[in-house]
């Protein structure tokens, strides 16, 4: 013997805090048997919800390069959001490659849209990459700048489209348009705060609840507003090319802006009818609710329902190799 010790591993750490602290082995346990029963319900609700035959309808009126164009755009938008969370990876500095970021990405964002942020963007995200050996500090690091990002974008594009005065709100509406384009500058002024903050605040790291963030530099917040304001606006693009050419885009822009957040405070999975009730509302001067209609299923369909069945299965394929990837990712580090 060399008289040296060698460090143990993380898994001999996780293995001993298991023994000490039997309450976090039945909490993991109990997560699982969470996912394999809650998931398959959530999922038989929301297909028993859809009108099957509307949506095949809907499909049909549709050009193939239409619908083509709008697949591309919504794995666009995908792609733009699973940029979140390797964003993250330089903000955490953990050692999971890109390879295996992107599908846990993809699936959490899913079943976000689907299922509720609770089940997609928080529990899912906590579960995958924490069998892929990440702590739960440097989960939270990752899901806070998530979650950062998403609304950076969203704030930036509706300072912008609210100020600019884009939406023609209808007379009944408690907010006029003087008051939306307030609200517009004021979401401006916070994202500048921001940006201002990331560059010359003094303090960089705040404790809450025993978890520590830390402030980016100026650079990776421009990284994150870019992003978040992508992904907002490829959503938009996808709706505005499944509406007739007369669709004028910052105007659908800022109307899922509106629908958005509105589904946010309704605690709606997927927003089901609040995306629509909104559109309809505001754009029924425009085109025939028909017209609309169509459009809103389509959309759906493009960018909640299918990608959600791919997730289904990237999902029990990371489910099943989670335990071999976690082994290498092991090694990488020892290495």
């Amino acid at each position: 013997m060399n008289g040296v010790s060698q460090a143990p591993t993380r898994e001999q750490n996780q293995e001993h805090n298991g023994k000490n602290r039997p309450w976090l082995t039945w909490a993991k346990r109990g997560m699982t048997l969470f996912f394999f029963i809650a998931v398959p319900v959530l999922l038989f609700t929301l297909m028993k919800n859809l009108d099957w035959k509307e949506v095949s309808h809907a499909l049909q009126s549709y050009k193939a390069s239409t619908l083509v164009l709008g697949f591309l755009i919504a794995a666009g938008s995908y792609l733009t959001y699973c940029g979140f969370d390797v964003l993250a990876r330089r903000y955490t500095e953990h050692k999971l490659s890109v390879s295996q970021i992107i599908p846990v990405t993809f699936v959490c964002y899913a079943f976000n849209l689907n299922l509720s942020s609770w089940v997609g963007g928080i529990a899912l995200r906590y579960r995958l990459y924490s069998r892929l050996g990440l702590d739960v500090p440097t989960i939270t690091r990752i899901l806070s700048l998530s979650l950062i990002t998403n609304w950076l974008g969203y704030m930036l594009l509706a300072g912008f489209v609210f100020a600019g005065d884009f939406i023609d709100l209808p007379d009944g509406w408690k907010i006029g348009d003087t008051t939306l384009q307030l609200i517009g500058f004021v979401l401006l002024a916070v994202c500048f705060s921001y940006f201002l903050a990331c560059r010359f605040s003094k303090r960089r790291t705040w404790t809450i609840r025993k978890q520590q963030l830390v402030l980016p530099s100026l650079n990776q917040a421009l990284r994150q507003a870019l992003l978040g304001a992508l992904n907002w606006g490829l959503m938009a693009l996808l709706i505005y090319v499944l509406l007739p050419e007369k669709a004028f885009y910052p105007a659908v822009l800022g109307i899922l802006l509106i629908s958005s957040i509105a589904g946010v405070i309704a605690h709606i999975p997927a927003g089901l009818g609040v995306l629509e009730t909104v559109f309809i509302t505001l754009m029924q001067h425009q085109f025939s609710k028909g017209q609309l209609l169509a459009a809103l299923i389509g959309y759906r369909v493009i960018y909640f329902l299918i990608p959600l069945m791919l997730a289904v299965v990237v999902y029990l394929v990371l489910e099943k190799r989670a335990k071999a990837m976690r082994s290498k990712n092991e090694a990488r580090r020892e290495g």
